[in-house]
């Protein structure tokens, strides 16, 4: 699987399963709307970061950027180093915002 969508994805966050929530964009794109709970760790830095990324036990990585692009492009490296089980959010932040909580500024 290389992508969760958004109501999956809030659905396992409500269930409480363990998941770390990584945010691929810029600093500023993550101030103006960002999931709780989530590292931000900008593309250009994933590979000077990698070691801050650690799978929960038995838990899912999710990447996600603004329309699911970037967090791609960081979900399948992510696996390539190793990580673990890595899933990119389809649709990125926007796609959140418009199926799970309107209240997220869309960009």
């Amino acid at each position: 699987m290389d992508e969760i969508d958004p109501a999956a994805l809030a659905a396992r966050l409500q269930r409480g399963e363990p998941t770390l929530l990584v945010d691929v964009r810029e600093p500023w794109e993550h101030q103006r709307a960002a999931l709780p709970a989530s590292v931000l760790i900008p593309l250009g830095e994933l590979r000077q970061r990698v070691h801050e990324i650690e799978a929960p036990p038995g838990g899912l990585v999710v990447a996600y950027c603004h329309h699911g692009m970037r967090s791609l492009q960081a979900a399948h490296w992510l696996r390539t180093q190793g990580v673990g089980d890595v899933v990119s959010l389809a649709g990125g932040i926007d796609e959140w915002a418009a199926v799970v909580d309107p209240a997220v500024p869309r960009c």
